[in-house]
């Protein structure tokens, strides 16, 4: 199955979003379900119960609740990375679908991915 994506209010971008869909990407962000302000853990518990990978540029945060959730056990679907100002938003479009092309749903839980 392939992976659906769950974008954080870090990540947020309208031209990235429309892209994603266009392209046939299962997308959704904190904005579309109306969770703008919750918490980092909140954000990926909920990426988690939608099966949906979280994307986002908060490396730190992410990075260390990864860490976190597999200490205690906790699964999550799969978390990816990136440092914002590393890319445009068409090199990030082209890596998550090339990301999206080679590893499917199953492969990305529990994995933190560097775009």
């Amino acid at each position: 199955m392939r992976i659906s994506l769950f974008v954080d209010e870090d990540a947020m971008s309208r031209a990235l979003l429309r892209g994603l869909r266009s392209r046939g990407l299962d997308v959704t962000s904190v904005l579309d379900e109306g969770r703008v302000g919750q918490n980092d853990r909140a954000q990926l518990d909920y990426a988690s119960q939608q099966r949906r990978v979280l994307y986002t540029f908060n490396v730190g945060d992410f990075c260390r609740l990864h860490s976190e959730y597999a200490n205690e056990g906790k699964p999550h679907s799969g978390i990816i990375v990136v440092y914002r100002q590393r890319y445009t938003v068409g090199e990030q479009l082209r890596r998550l679908l090339r990301l999206a092309d080679k590893k499917s749903a199953e492969e990305m839980r529990n994995q933190l991915i560097f775009l």
